[in-house]
């Protein structure tokens, strides 16, 4: 497997696609990698010379990716909660961020289902 900025990529895949297990770039980040390394997206990565590998490396080092990029999302969120702001406290509560309805769904911030003794649905009618 090769290792771009610490991170094992798959070799047996193509290098835009091997490119997003890197935390910070996407598909669309990927192919841009790509072209401005001057090298075709859909070679698989076991494939490519030292110098395509260094080219795509440099562009790489160019963004914020792993781990700079997770601390800097996790002290935006620090700041958030400290600073008492709605969204803050949302993240707080571990509750929806951006507006989404919590009566139902919002299942993978909230959790599973607590159920709640002696509580009954609304008479239908």
């Amino acid at each position: 497997m090769a290792r771009i900025v610490g991170v094992d990529i798959p070799n047996d895949k193509p290098v835009a696609f091997s490119l997003t297990y890197i935390y910070g770039i996407g598909r669309t980040t990927a192919r841009k990698i790509c072209e401005a390394a001057k090298v075709d997206g859909t070679i698989r990565v076991k494939d490519l010379s030292d110098d395509q590998m260094n080219a795509i490396r440099n562009e790489v080092s160019k963004l914020k990716v792993e781990g700079d990029l997770r601390r800097e999302v996790a002290l935006n969120i620090k700041r958030l909660t400290e600073i008492g702001c709605y969204r803050g406290q949302r993240h707080r509560k571990g509750l929806p961020v951006r507006g989404q309805r919590t009566k139902t769904n919002a299942r993978t911030r909230k959790g599973p289902r607590k159920t709640i003794a002696n509580k009954k649905s609304a008479p239908q009618g």
